[in-house]
C-alpha cells in the first residue's frame, strides 16, 4: 500500500504515468544514481522534442518527415497532418521543433526542415509554422517564414536549431551545407545564426540591415554545423554548439554581429587528416573564439540548461547529447566557464540526438536510430 501511494505521488509531479516504472534502469554517476525510464520506442530517427503545456504530451520530430505526439501515458500518435513535405536525404529531413512563446493563445508550432529545389538537386534549411489543432492531430495553415538561400546542400550540414529569446525574437542556427567558404560570405545564409520576428520579418536592429549584398537576417556568422542551441536561463544569452571537422567540436556564446571563424579558425583538421585548406590556426585575430572546445569530437547534438529544483546536484549544469561517443555530456558551470565534465548513459550504446529539460524537472533524451527511443532521465 505504501509503495502504491509513493508511486502515485511521484506521478503527480511527472509528465508521465506509473506505467513507465517497469522500464527503469539505473546507472552510477558522480552525483548519485542516474535513473533511465523508457517513455516510448519505435521512433524513426527522431531529431527533436518540445513539451506541450498542461501535460498534453510531447511533440517529437522524425527526420523522414513525421511529427508525432507522445501522450502522458507513453503512447505514440499517428503522424500529424499538415506537416510539409521534406527533403529526407543524407542528414536532411524534418529537424527541430519549438512552441511559440504565446502557444497557449496562438497554438503555433515552429519546425525546421530540409527543402529541395536548388540547382542540381540541392537543398537548404527552411523554417515554418502552423497551428496545432485542439485534438493534436494536425498543423493547419502552415506557412514558411524563412528559407536558407541559396540552396547548396547535397545532403550535409543543415544545422538547425530554433530558439526564442526573452524578447520574442526567433533565432535559427544554420549549417554551411558542407561548403566551407560560404560561412564567411555575408551574401549567403550558410553558416549563420539568423534573427527574425516570429512571422519571418527582419528586425531593423539586426547588425547588417541596410548593407549592400548582405543578408539582413544574419545575426552572427562563421559557423560550421550548429547542432545545439539554448537560451541561458540565468543571463538570457544565446549559446550554440557545432560540429568541428575531425576534432574541434565547440560551444559558442552568440553575440550580435560576431564572426566565429569557420573555416579560417578551427581546432580540427579535415577528415582526410590533412589541414583545412582555409584554416589559419585555432585562433584568428578579429574572430570570436569558442567558449569551450573538444579537441576530439564527441559529435555533439542537442543542448539544455538545467535550472529546475528537482535534482539539486544538476543545477547550473548544461547537458549535451553525443552522437559519435554515444553518451550524454554533463558540463558543470562557474558563470559561463565550463569547470567540469562528466559522461553519462554510455551503457545505452545509443546516439543521443536531443536532450531537453522537462517541466517536471527530469531530462528527456532522444536516440537517433531506426528504432529510436525517448527516455526520461533522473537522479536518485
Amino acid at each position: 500500500m505504501l509503495r502504491k501511494t509513493l508511486l502515485a505521488a511521484l506521478c503527480a509531479t511527472s509528465l508521465l504515468t506509473a506505467a513507465m516504472m517497469a522500464h527503469a534502469r539505473n546507472f552510477t554517476s558522480e552525483e548519485g544514481v542516474v535513473t533511465v525510464d523508457k517513455v516510448v520506442g519505435g521512433l524513426s530517427h527522431p531529431w527533436a522534442l518540445a513539451f506541450l503545456p498542461e501535460k498534453q504530451g510531447i511533440l517529437v520530430t522524425e527526420r523522414p518527415g513525421n511529427l508525432r505526439v507522445v501522450s502522458p501515458d507513453g503512447q505514440l500518435s499517428a503522424p500529424l497532418g499538415g506537416v510539409p513535405e521534406v527533403w529526407a536525404k543524407g542528414q536532411g529531413g524534418l529537424m527541430d521543433v519549438a512552441l511559440s512563446p504565446d502557444f497557449r493563445t496562438d497554438r503555433m508550432v515552429y519546425v525546421t526542415y530540409a527543402e529541395g529545389g536548388g540547382d542540381g538537386g540541392t537543398a537548404g534549411t527552411v523554417a515554418g509554422r502552423g497551428r496545432l489543432s485542439d485534438d493534436l492531430t494536425k498543423l493547419s495553415n502552415f506557412q514558411v517564414i524563412f528559407r536558407q538561400e541559396p540552396k547548396l546542400s547535397t545532403g550535409n550540414h543543415f544545422g538547425s536549431r530554433l530558439v526564442f529569446d526573452r524578447d520574442g525574437y526567433l533565432f535559427i542556427a544554420l549549417g554551411e551545407n558542407n561548403q566551407r567558404p560560404t560561412a564567411q560570405d555575408l551574401d549567403k545564409l550558410q553558416g549563420k545564426v539568423v534573427r527574425i520576428y516570429p512571422d519571418g520579418r527582419v528586425p531593423d536592429d539586426n547588425p547588417f540591415v541596410g548593407q549592400p549584398n548582405v543578408r539582413p537576417q544574419t545575426w552572427s556568422y562563421g559557423h560550421r554545423n550548429p547542432q545545439g542551441a539554448a537560451l541561458n536561463p540565468w543571463t538570457g544569452s544565446l549559446w550554440t554548439h557545432e560540429h568541428g571537422p575531425k576534432g574541434g567540436d565547440e560551444i559558442n556564446l552568440i553575440e550580435r554581429g560576431n564572426n566565429y571563424g569557420w573555416p579560417m579558425a578551427t581546432h580540427g583538421i579535415d577528415y582526410s587528416s590533412k589541414p583545412i585548406p582555409e584554416a589559419q590556426g585555432a585562433a584568428v585575430e578579429g574572430m570570436k573564439g569558442p567558449n569551450h572546445v573538444w579537441e576530439q569530437s564527441p559529435g555533439i547534438s542537442g543542448m539544455t540548461f538545467y535550472d529546475a529544483t528537482r535534482f539539486t546536484p544538476w543545477q547550473h549544469n548544461v547537458f549535451i547529447g553525443a552522437l559519435a561517443d554515444q553518451n550524454l555530456i554533463r558540463l558543470q558551470l562557474d558563470g559561463d566557464k565550463v569547470v567540469h565534465e562528466e559522461r553519462l548513459l554510455g551503457e545505452l550504446k545509443s546516439r543521443i540526438r536531443d536532450v531537453r529539460q522537462g517541466p517536471d524537472g527530469y531530462l528527456y533524451v532522444l536516440t537517433d536510430e531506426k528504432d529510436g527511443v525517448l527516455y526520461r532521465v533522473g537522479l536518485q
